[in-house]
Parts: structure tokens; C-alpha cells; sequence
């Protein structure tokens, strides 16, 4: 038997106003204030931070039982991992999430460095590998309807790249605008972040890691989209899927509603609305030629 420890990273900023959802703001063309935009984004990040909280759990359920049935069976466990920077705001992280009470299971705070994007992605990931961790498995915290399949399935992934790839493996799930919301890797893969993020060529994030991985013949695996929350239209988005899961829990009750992020929404009193579809039905226009029957 061999104990493999495998972590989840949630890479993110603080929930501080100015700092997080800017386009969300009225200064950036959105409807909300500084302060608004930062109480979306709290609630997005406590949000995903308890379904992986859970679906972590099922996770060690899951390990254990197959430890249980099969003694030579590898052991897994997970770590969860919150990554800031710059190391100020550790404590602000920190606070955010303790002000609200205990949660599942115990955080570990780091702080990522580097010049950009890529090399801060590149040092949080680091570091864990450093820890001894088999492979990492990184969210954003505005993704509030991360299905918990995709942590699951992620994780599981992982580990068959880990017990049969001789150079590891990748996992990732796209967001909706050419970039990815869910991404990780084995301690064994040779692969790092620079130049998905930071790159002047305009290739797509999503491009690069498909790329990178091609290069090298890393197997890849890919999940379906979930969607971030950045501007005004994702938020719209994510507040109607939010809605639907809501409604559906009555016949899908292991379906994940982000509660926290739609208590906001209906205490706000915020409806989606769309242009009104004044487009006629190309179909009308056929049934209308269509000969009627003798």
C-alpha cells in the first residue's frame, strides 16, 4: 500500500472592495459598488470552498472503503490548500473565512510570489509539491456552480495518471470565455504555467495548456465548462443557473445550490431579464407555404 496525499488548491484573492470583481463595479460599467462586487465574491469563495469541503470528505469515504475491501490498495487523503498574496493578506483571507465559523475541515494558507500571473500559479503549486503532495487540483472562488462531479472526478483523474502514466497527466475544465476554471496536474508532470497567463501573443489560457501538454505527449483530461463570474453577464448567468439548481434539489437532492451567493441575490431583490425576442420564427414563414391537405 502506498499513502498518496493529493491537495486542493483554491488560488484567490481576499474578498476586499477594489480588489476583487471590479467589472462588476459602476466605475467599470457594472451595477454594483466596490463594496457590493466584494460581498458577491465573498460568497462565491465560501461557496466553492464548502463543496470542495465536501466533496473532499466523499472523497476519503470513498479511499477508505476501497482500503477496507483491498489492504493493498494505495490510501489517499487531501489537503486544502488557500493561496494569497502578497503575505498581508494572509490575515485578511484568514479573518474572511473565521468570521463566518468552523468549517469542515482544517485550511492551510500560503502566499504565492513571483513577477506575474504565471509565476505566482507556478510558486503555489510549487510549494505544495514541495509538501509532499502527489498532485494539486486548483479552483477559482468565482465559480459558484462548480458541480461537485468536478472535484470528485478531478481527483480521481489524478489518480489514475499517478498509477498508470509513465509522465503524468493533467486535468482541467474550460470556463466560458477560452480559459479554465479548474486545472491540475501530477507531482511527476512536467508542466507549469508560463505563458498560459502571461503571454503576448493572445493565445487563449485553455490554447496554452492544451499546447504545452501536446508538446510533451501529457495525457490530458477534460471536464465540461463551468462558467466564472467576471462582468455583469456571467453574473446573470450564474444567478439563473443558481436558481434552477435551487428548484431542481427537489428531485435532485445531491445537487450543490450556492446558497450564500443566492441569499444575496433574492435579499437584493435582483431579477435577470433579456431583450424581448422580437425575431420572427423562420419556421412560420415555412408552415405558412406549406400546402394544407385536401
Amino acid at each position: 500500500m502506498t499513502k498518496r496525499k493529493h491537495a486542493l488548491l483554491l488560488f484567490s484573492k481576499p474578498p476586499v472592495p477594489g480588489l476583487v470583481k471590479t467589472r462588476l463595479t459602476r466605475e467599470r460599467g457594472g451595477p454594483f459598488s466596490e463594496q457590493e462586487a466584494a460581498e458577491i465574491f465573498r460568497r462565491t469563495l465560501f461557496d466553492v470552498a464548502e463543496l470542495c469541503c465536501h466533496a473532499m470528505y466523499e472523497l476519503e469515504q470513498e479511499s477508505a472503503a476501497i482500503s477496507e475491501q483491498d489492504p493493498e490498495a494505495d490510501e489517499h487523503s487531501y489537503g486544502f490548500f488557500i493561496s494569497t498574496t502578497p503575505a498581508e493578506n494572509v490575515d485578511v483571507m484568514r479573518n474572511a473565512f473565521e468570521e463566518i465559523g468552523q468549517w469542515p475541515r482544517e485550511f492551510t494558507y500560503i502566499v504565492d510570489e513571483g513577477a506575474n500571473f504565471d509565476d505566482h500559479f507556478d510558486n503555489a503549486f510549487q510549494q505544495i509539491f514541495d509538501l509532499g503532495y502527489d498532485s494539486v487540483l486548483s479552483v477559482g472562488g468565482d465559480i459558484p456552480m462548480l458541480p461537485r462531479e468536478h472535484v470528485l472526478n478531478g481527483f480521481r483523474w489524478l489518480q489514475y495518471f499517478i498509477a498508470n502514466s509513465e509522465v503524468g497527466g493533467i486535468i482541467q475544465a474550460p470556463c466560458q470565455e477560452c480559459g479554465v476554471s479548474v486545472i491540475g496536474w501530477t507531482r511527476d508532470t512536467d508542466m507549469d504555467h508560463q505563458g498560459v497567463y502571461y503571454n503576448m501573443n493572445g493565445r487563449p489560457a485553455l490554447d496554452a495548456y492544451v499546447e504545452k501538454a501536446s508538446e510533451k505527449g501529457i495525457p490530458l483530461a477534460s471536464m465540461t465548462p463551468v462558467a466564472d463570474v467576471d462582468d455583469i453577464s456571467d453574473f446573470a448567468h450564474a444567478t439563473t443557473l443558481a436558481r434552477a439548481a435551487r428548484y431542481s434539489r427537489q428531485t435532485q437532492p445531491d445537487i450543490y445550490v450556492p446558497e450564500r451567493f443566492l441569499a444575496w441575490v433574492d435579499w437584493r431583490g435582483i431579477k435577470v431579464g433579456t431583450p424581448p425576442n422580437e425575431d420572427r420564427d423562420s419556421r412560420e414563414g415555412i408552415d405558412s407555404d406549406t400546402p394544407e391537405k385536401a
